[in-house]
């Protein structure tokens, strides 16, 4: 009887035990959930903060800069579109003669055309336009050489030929027949109406011929079916609105046929930089 006892005993314990054993383990799980929520709210601070980041090129709409067929390499860099060219014109010119590219020579035969010493060299520009182009508190007159870019990688220049304002009266005449010429460097430019870009089907008249250094959009000489007149446009050579490139409405310039051709009294924005 005793033994019987004892045995009973012995199970009453170990059942116990068991029992314990079990409120233990479900104390342990309750930690273990916290522990895992704290990895994941960690996971979620680590991606909000890589999304601070917001102007990387895979945040910013590019698309537009992509028009500048030209270029070599279009990306991001802090509040500035970074676009790098070589300069050349992609189109025929007298002043490829005696080049490495004198493949490209092609002759023009106007009465008025006198060419100049200089001939076309190639240039690794880097040019930056602000990302987000406001208008300027304080405007900056344009300076002497590349004053902005045009789709086909070419400087576009502003109305003056050298210091002191001096005109185009003379110069006007070593221009090639796109309206081109180099400078002692041999950087090839635009003064005027870039006509090899304005004559093609997939830009014409209307479309967008480049942006200047501020950021803000170059456009044909005609808009709607009408040339534009410099009574059209501001004291900046430029109006606001709406474009095929920027249907919520932009300012842009515009190529006219009379002086100041491309850019009036100086830059609508703020301008970047252009360095070679």
């Amino acid at each position: 009887m005793r033994k019987t006892y004892f045995v009973i005993l012995l199970l009453c314990t170990f059942f116990m035990n068991c029992s314990n054993s079990n409120e233990d383990d479900s104390n342990v799980t309750p930690q273990d959930q916290t522990s895992d929520d704290n990895d994941i709210n960690d996971d979620s601070s680590n991606d909000d903060n890589s999304d601070d980041d917001s102007n990387d090129d895979s945040t910013v709409d590019l698309s537009v800069y992509r028009k500048i067929y030209a270029a070599s390499d279009i990306y991001v860099e802090g509040d500035y579109v970074v676009i790098e060219v070589d300069g050349l014109p992609d189109h025929g010119s007298p002043y490829y003669q005696d080049t490495e590219w004198s493949s490209r020579y092609e002759a023009y035969n106007s009465n008025d055309f006198h060419l100049n010493p200089n001939r076309i060299a190639s240039f690794d520009r880097v040019v930056k336009l602000p990302l987000h182009p406001q208008e300027a508190t304080n405007h900056q007159p344009t300076s002497l050489g590349t004053m902005g870019i045009a789709v086909n990688g070419v400087s576009f220049y502003n109305q003056y030929a050298g210091p002191n304002n001096q005109p185009l009266t003379d110069e006007i005449y070593s221009f090639d027949q796109y309206n081109g010429h180099p400078q002692k460097t041999g950087e090839y430019h635009y003064h005027l109406e870039p006509t090899y870009l304005t004559s093609q089907d997939t830009i014409g008249t209307e479309g967008l011929l480049g942006f200047l250094l501020d950021g803000f959009p170059v456009y044909g000489p005609r808009e709607n079916g009408t040339a534009v007149s410099n009574d059209d446009l501001d004291d900046y050579h430029g109006h606001s609105h709406a474009t095929e490139d920027y249907p919520d409405g932009t300012y842009h310039y515009h190529v006219t046929a009379e002086d100041p051709y491309i850019n009036g009294n100086g830059y609508y924005g703020t301008p970047g930089t252009s360095t070679n």
